[in-house]
């Protein structure tokens, strides 16, 4: 007994240090063994995380891609064809067409240069109306689908991921979604007679003083064109062509419906404000610029194959060109299965990378 006090006070502090570093040991090695044990269990959550985030994109990529299906094979051709039937009805080139014919030795040369005069403008204006028409509501349908079909997936998505059921959920009612959807018939029902004046007026701004000699060209014809659009796009407001495309009204619920507590603000509402910042954005604005250029190219390129003796790559009169201007008409505003401008436009990098982000962008 001795012995062990002697022992004790005699290395009392190495055994207590020693006792010290044997329970600092102890208690790291248990807290490395939860630490290791929670890096394993959040691998293995964020394994589980990536495998759903691949699940997620392969069915919206699916979806996606279904969705532009939809655009080509159902709403689009229905707006086309309805857009050709009214322009067809608003801007009737062949009464004029036939007061010439049938005028032959009998009209005097200012009856006769008056009439001309009125066929070239005329047959300018409905080209590139239906051009810019065409062009502008295949971006904005498929602007609308794209945020339509977004909506649609996240919400169903978010019902999925939680314990209500669907109905309780606020999810877009169905007559919202058809009310979003026919308002692309705006254009047509709504906006069609200033859109054709505010047009004429662009024409007969960029053609005054063109005469029935001028010689045109491919390339003339390529810049005319395009010089009608740019007048026309740069008169008014910023952005004033939005309108032609959908109600100006519905932009009163701007910069409150997004993230708003009002139960009172429709999901229509909230789809078409959402549509029109897409619209006035400085992305959109590109894209429209782009496939334009692209329509306006391909269209000169088709009527240079199309027009007898060499086409217009030596040069014709004015007066020899404007029957194959009047003629455009129905190849411009063609179905789009058969409607290879469309198709160009569609299949434009600029155009697919816009539309990919847009509907990869959650709504709020």
């Amino acid at each position: 007994m001795d012995f062990v006090r002697g022992f004790w006070r005699k290395h009392r502090r190495k055994v207590l240090v020693t006792a010290g570093c044997l329970g600092s040991g102890y208690l790291l090695y248990k807290l490395y063994n939860i630490h290791t044990r929670r890096l394993a269990d959040l691998e293995r959550e964020l394994a589980h995380e990536r495998e759903n985030d691949e699940i997620i994109k392969t069915q919206m990529k699916a979806h996606f891609e279904s969705i532009q299906m939809i655009v080509d094979s159902t709403t689009l051709p229905h707006a086309i064809q309805y857009l050709s039937i009214r322009i067809s009805e608003e801007i009737d080139v062949s009464d004029v067409m036939d007061r010439l014919d049938k005028g032959k030795g009998m009209l005097s040369s200012p009856e006769k240069l008056q009439l001309w005069d009125e066929l070239k403008i005329l047959s300018f204006t409905r080209m590139v109306l239906s051009l810019w028409s065409v062009t502008m509501l295949s971006l904005y349908i498929r602007v609308q689908v794209n945020i339509l079909g977004r909506h649609l997936y996240v919400d169903t998505a978010r019902a999925l991921g939680t314990s209500h059921i669907l109905e309780e959920l606020d999810l877009i009612d169905r007559d919202d979604e058809q009310k979003f959807l026919s308002s692309a018939d705006f254009l047509v029902t709504n906006a069609m007679p200033s859109l054709i004046s505010d047009m004429q007026g662009a024409v007969e701004e960029v053609l005054k003083g063109k005469q029935l000699k001028d010689v045109i060209t491919t390339r003339v014809l390529q810049e005319t064109v395009m010089r009608v659009l740019e007048v026309f796009m740069s008169t008014g407001s910023p952005h004033h062509w939005v309108d032609y495309l959908m109600m100006p009204q519905d932009t009163k619920l701007s910069g409150t419906t997004r993230g708003s507590s009002d139960e009172t603000v429709s999901k229509f509402h909230q789809l078409m404000v959402e549509t029109r910042e897409v619209l006035i954005n400085t992305e959109f604005t590109n894209i429209v610029e782009i496939s334009l250029k692209c329509f306006t190219d391909a269209l000169v390129e088709e009527m240079e194959t199309q027009t007898v003796a060499g086409g217009l790559a030596t040069g014709k009169p004015l007066a020899k060109v404007l029957p194959h201007i009047e003629k455009t008409m129905n190849v411009i505003t063609a179905e789009p299965s058969k409607n290879r401008f469309l198709q160009i436009i569609r299949d434009l990098p600029e155009v697919k990378l816009f539309f990919t982000l847009l509907y990869a962008s959650m709504p709020q």
